[in-house]
């Protein structure tokens, strides 16, 4: 198109351009930023990889808050290192802030009574819940842990809930371990980094 001499195809393809790259522009600003793997909390002995950042809710649905997640409006990012420690975030961007919060408290109870569910749903599971206290980033966000305990494994759970405005992500950690293994001052940080990268 440059090498037309008629201004009227010119000008054509200037309209054809201009509102294409004004939506794409208005797209990208308005899709919520997601973790990178440098974000999350250092393994020991391996580096951090992550998938694409994908549409809907993931398959299977996450352990502890799968179920209260609207599938049409989430989209997700899947983590994990060369050993046993692997990583999701999921982010709802809601038609306005009053559905997001009520999101958010969905959220927020559903972790929160995944130990009881989870032994209510599997009786030769021991499972044990703890509140991990706030985090102050935009509207906030809260951590939890839960550590699940079977016959032949033991394993570690923190989760992040944050909103920022009407938009709610969730960040899950995961590894073998129990509570102690947990390196939750630097799972602090990457739910700071989450709600912080929503803007």
């Amino acid at each position: 198109m440059r090498r037309s001499t008629a201004a009227v195809v010119t000008a054509t393809a200037i309209a054809l351009v201009l509102p294409a790259t004004t939506a794409t522009a208005a797209h990208a600003a308005s899709t919520p930023g997601f973790l990178a793997p440098a974000d999350l909390p250092p393994h020991p002995s391996s580096d951090w990889y992550a998938g694409e950042v994908t549409a809907g809710t993931p398959d299977p649905l996450p352990f502890c808050y799968g179920q209260a997640l609207p599938g049409a409006t989430s989209r997700h990012r899947e983590f994990w290192t060369e050993l046993d420690a692997t990583a999701r975030q999921v982010t709802v961007v809601e038609k306005d802030t009053a559905s997001a919060e009520r999101l958010a408290d969905l959220l927020h109870r559903t972790v929160r009574q995944c130990a009881a569910r989870t032994e209510a749903q599997y009786p030769d599971v021991d499972a044990t819940g703890r509140s991990l206290g706030r985090v102050n980033v935009e509207e906030g966000a809260r951590l939890y842990a839960v550590q699940v305990d079977t016959e032949y494994t033991r394993d570690i759970h923190l989760f992040s809930v944050g909103r920022d405005g009407r938009t709610v992500t969730v960040v899950q950690w995961g590894q073998m371990g129990r509570f102690k293994d947990a390196p939750v001052a630097a799972f602090r940080d990457t739910a700071r980094t989450s709600v912080a990268k929503l803007d």
